[in-house]
């Protein structure tokens, strides 16, 4: 693999103009700097044209809303770095980001990628006080098959090529895309975690992982996704197993919690989906579980609720 420097910095934005500056500001404060910043439209009706054109060193592409893997697919296309670093308008880079990541890279020519920590902030950019286990051993492929441990897209620098070999992110999905990736790339590729902190990942009420049925459903459509690939290796089968349990664990209690407070608020129509996704998604005897708890709730709900409960 090549390893030259040049960095493409892919910003896909949605919506989240209030926050775009931010995140340009941060690819241009880089100690190495990048190649170029891309900014991806995806369709936004707030002002994130506006405030991308303000910066000369920006190249804006636009598009009708697509989701977050066409976004993403179209900064690819767009770019021309020999590296890539894909970061969401509402999050921003720490200024070694870049030369951390090419330094790895060009240290270690046979990973398809290199990763890093990251920090959690408040809505107002404010650092949030945490810490981050260190990946436990083992290959990645296995680890990321019981959870997606590297946790932030933005921690991530590709190198291009490896996108000629595995192919885009899938546009089928509407969330977890980067998981997707991260798994079809460790099969057959190494990766490196250098443990340095090269992000900062912004908490707030638009944050995709807080939709817990949402995130529920793509983990566990993606992690179902690599069940062929799993088959005769009993680590793997073993990783896969373990994965269904910790997904059902991270986002079905949430997703519980979520549809109980419905009901009890009579918002039938999110309850409804919510309690369509347990049903589909949590084995029988959780299923049951639910059942029993929200029951006496449920028998006040409008005669309509059931009905659509039972298609």
């Amino acid at each position: 693999m090549n390893i030259s420097s040049s960095v493409s910095v892919i910003i896909t934005c949605y919506n989240q103009g209030r926050f775009l500056g931010e995140a340009i500001e941060s690819a241009l404060r880089q100690t190495r700097p990048p190649h170029e910043i891309i900014v991806v439209d995806d369709g936004s009706t707030d002002d994130t044209a506006a405030i991308a054109s303000r910066y000369r060193r920006v190249k804006l592409v636009q598009q009708r809303n697509s989701g977050l893997a066409a976004a993403r697919n179209a900064g690819i296309h767009a770019s021309t770095g020999d590296y890539l670093v894909f970061l969401d308008a509402d999050d921003r880079l720490v200024p070694c980001a870049l030369g951390t990541g090419i330094n790895r890279l060009r240290a270690h020519t046979n990973c398809a990628f290199a990763y890093g920590r990251y920090s959690l902030i408040t809505d107002d950019g404010k650092v949030i006080p945490s810490t981050q286990r260190t990946p436990a051993q083992g290959p990645p492929y296995l680890r990321l098959l019981i959870s997606n441990y590297i946790g932030m897209h933005a921690t991530v620098m590709y190198r291009r090529e490896i996108f000629a070999s595995v192919g885009e992110f899938d546009t089928s999905l509407a969330a977890c895309e980067d998981y997707e990736m991260f798994l079809r790339i460790t099969r057959h590729n190494p990766i490196y975690f250098h443990g340095e902190t090269v992000a900062e990942y912004r908490q707030h009420q638009a944050n995709m992982s807080r939709s817990s049925g949402l995130m529920l459903h793509y983990s566990l459509s993606v992690l179902g996704s690599q069940r062929k690939y799993v088959r005769g290796n009993r680590q793997a089968v073993e990783a896969y197993s373990a994965g269904i349990r910790n997904w059902r664990d991270c986002y079905g209690k949430k997703l519980f919690t979520t549809v109980g407070s419905q009901i009890r608020q009579r918002q039938w129509g999110p309850a409804i989906k919510g309690m369509r996704i347990l049903l589909r998604y949590l084995p029988g005897s959780v299923a049951n579980k639910l059942g029993r708890a929200l029951i006496r709730t449920t028998a006040r709900a409008p005669r309509h609720f059931a009905i659509k409960m039972s298609r």
